[in-house]
């Protein structure tokens, strides 16, 4: 299963970026997409459109994780441990659903999620 981070949905929308093309070779693939609910809400934010979010939806056939206790104490334990940097909180919300959900996480912000790496996130190369 791969977890999409906000900028793979936000990107998915326009035709041959890396992350448009690498999604329909997933979905070729047959690999199972999701999102997270905290991702899906930074997309819905947007700017996005209708069209945008019901393409985006069908994309990941609706596999919008909800966030869980063993999701907000996951988190917590990766923000704990990665020195408690503010800018890393909600990263650590994303990471947790692909850690909790054994997903690999697709994502172009790898700086940040590489912290995350030593504790049982597994990024998609």
């Amino acid at each position: 299963m791969v977890l999409l981070d906000t900028n793979y949905l936000i990107r998915s929308l326009i035709p041959e970026t890396l992350e448009a093309s690498r999604i329909i070779n997933w979905i070729k693939n047959s690999e199972v997409l999701c999102t997270s609910t905290i991702a899906w809400y930074e997309f819905l934010c947007g700017p996005v459109n209708e069209e945008g979010i019901i393409v985006v939806h069908s994309l990941i056939e609706e596999r919008v994780l909800p966030f869980t206790s063993d999701q907000s104490v996951e988190a917590a334990h990766l923000f704990n441990k990665t020195g408690r940097k503010r800018n890393l909180r909600v990263d650590a919300m994303i990471a947790s659903a692909a850690i909790i959900n054994n997903a690999k996480l697709a994502t172009e912000n790898i700086t940040d999620f590489n912290h995350f790496v030593p504790l049982g996130l597994k990024l998609v190369n």
